[in-house]
């Protein structure tokens, strides 16, 4: 496509930037009784309230109309299709077939992709169920009382994200427990704790090659044989692959194995078998709620106008944010305990997409592409880096995410935590000015040198964009629909921006140069590499005990 830059609808942003870009939410509000009413869209019950973003009718009309320009229903349908836009790794891109209706007909190269689809959810169901009611048992005959996940990136984010979002939906006779890092302390932790004999290991890799993940499987491998016996492999792990050689070596049994495909890229593949986990961990019949609620999301997202589609709207804020406003990050800030790991999901999902330099065709961006995105949970992050966010220098976004009803017995907390996130937007978005330090000092009796002294340190600039993400209760459906909403708007933003959000070449050179490495971190003084990384080998060999 013609870079976005050049335009006109491209150009009319960048003009009202100059103009009502510069107005203060303040001034905004106080222009408009019925501000909320028009910058707020509840669809699918999420509420999506921006009345605090930076923006104004023409802005968002402005908005609209480059969504329009770079094609965005085009591409929505192409992806919904089947159509090859993973361009770089020549792949559809169809997570939405995973939780797609029974009667819906996806193809793939000229194939109909969702009798495969369907018949691994039906094996999934089989397997949960064998494990929870003890027909599926260990090698000594014992049921399963934990289940250890082994994966990294979307192998474990997304499963621990959602676990931990529902946890008051587990089954209480199974503990999940994820290992992910390399450095072997996790998984030495984890089988502290568990009973060999009560034990199930599910292996997560798409490639049954990502160097962490095998690492760790082949320890606990050895953990169960020199305890339980070589036979005990067959029954102790299950993996989740498309690799079925390296399943073969590694001594999964075919009964053991599920399906991926490779028109699903890692980090959007909770909705996969890569879920077996989620599935053990909160029963099967929740899980498939999980992909209703994101299937719901998903109708929502190809059918709705631009203008009531919560993607879209969200994925135009972030690119007037980001590219207009020159914010250069997303804070996300939950105010449910539940929600905990959803940033760190979220950084993988959009930094990982949209974290490129050059558009699909492989011209280098006269813009900026993705954002980098963090948080915390909101009361934790008042407490920690919301100083920085209110009277700070940095350019920050935020969404803030509430559940209405409490994920736990005790409402009151909830309504605190409530009363928290609507009072921070506000903070935010309006600020305290000068007349309002006057103000509150006078009352306080203070002298007006020392008013004069104190008034720069309490001002707060506000004016700081946030959205505000409100939904009645955290559930299964809820859960699905929030992160389908997320997932969607990074897709929305990699159309306005030219680029492929389904490769991550960023990723693999890394991992490559830690391959060639690995040798000579285990001897360093017969490695033969860089002088810079020589003489971290010499410490090495200094200190290894």
């Amino acid at each position: 496509m013609t870079q976005v830059t050049t335009l006109p609808e491209w150009q009319a942003l960048k003009a009202l930037a100059r103009t009502d870009g510069t107005m203060h939410l303040r001034d905004l509000f106080a222009g408009n009784a019925n501000r909320f009413a028009e910058c707020s869209r509840c669809e699918l019950d999420i509420l999506f309230d921006y009345s605090r973003q930076r923006v104004t009718p023409a802005i968002m009309q402005a908005l609209m109309k480059l969504a329009e320009a770079r094609g965005l229903r085009t591409h929505i349908d192409a992806m919904f299709n089947g159509d090859i836009i993973n361009t770089t790794e020549q792949r559809a891109v169809l997570h939405t077939a995973l939780r797609a209706s029974a009667d819906r007909i996806v193809y793939v190269n000229g194939k109909d992709v969702m009798p495969e689809v369907r018949d691994n959810l039906q094996r999934m169901h089989k397997f949960v169920d064998g494990v929870h009611t003890g027909s599926i048992q260990g090698a000594t005959g014992k049921h399963f009382t934990d289940i250890v996940n082994i994966g990294i990136g979307g192998s474990d984010l997304g499963i621990v994200m959602a676990t931990e979002a529902l946890a008051r939906f587990r089954n209480h006779n199974i503990t999940l427990r994820c290992v992910s890092n390399i450095d072997g302390s996790q998984l030495a932790d984890v089988l502290e704790k568990v009973d060999a004999e009560r034990t199930l290991f599910i292996v997560c890799s798409k490639t049954f090659t990502t160097i962490e993940t095998l690492s760790n499987a082949r320890l606990a491998r050895q953990w169960v044989v020199d305890r339980l016996g070589d036979g005990a492999v067959a029954k102790h792990f299950a993996a989740v692959s498309t690799n079925h050689k390296a399943m073969d070596e590694f001594l999964i049994t075919p009964q053991n194995r599920f399906t991926m495909w490779d028109w699903v890229g890692g980090r959007y593949s909770m909705w996969s078998a890569v879920g077996l986990s989620i599935a053990l961990a909160v029963g099967m019949d929740n899980f498939n709620f999980l992909l209703e609620g994101a299937h719901a999301m998903d109708e929502h997202f190809r059918t709705a106008p631009f203008d009531s589609n919560l993607p879209v709207l969200m994925g135009m804020l972030g690119i007037w944010n980001h590219n207009f406003l020159n914010m250069d990050s997303l804070a996300v800030l939950p105010y449910d305990q539940r929600l905990h790991r959803l940033p760190a999901y979220l950084q993988q999902l959009e930094m990982e997409s949209n974290g490129k330099r050059v558009t699909i065709d492989g011209t280098p961006l006269e813009y900026e592409s993705g954002a980098v995105l963090w948080g915390e949970p909101g009361s934790n992050a008042q407490h920690s880096f919301f100083q920085l966010l209110h009277q700070g220098t940095a350019r920050v976004a935020l969404d803030f995410i509430a559940p209405v009803n409490a994920s736990s017995e005790f409402q009151g907390q909830q309504n605190l935590a409530l009363a928290n996130c609507f009072a921070q937007a506000q903070a935010f978005a309006l600020g305290y000015n000068e007349a309002d330090v006057h103000a509150e000092l006078h009352v306080r009796g203070m002298d007006d040198a020392t008013i004069k002294k104190l008034t720069p340190h309490k001002i707060h600039p506000g004016n700081r964009p946030s959205s505000l993400i409100l939904f009645a209760r955290l559930g299964p459906k809820t859960l699905g629909k929030l992160i389908a909403l997320y997932e969607h708007k990074v897709f929305v933003q990699s159309v306005i921006w030219d680029i492929n959000a389904f490769d991550q070449w960023g990723v693999e050179l890394g991992k490559k140069m830690a391959e060639k490495l690995a040798p000579a971190v285990e001897n360093p003084q017969s490695a033969k590499v860089d002088p810079a990384v020589q003489g971290l080998l010499g410490y090495v060999s200094k200190w290894r005990r």
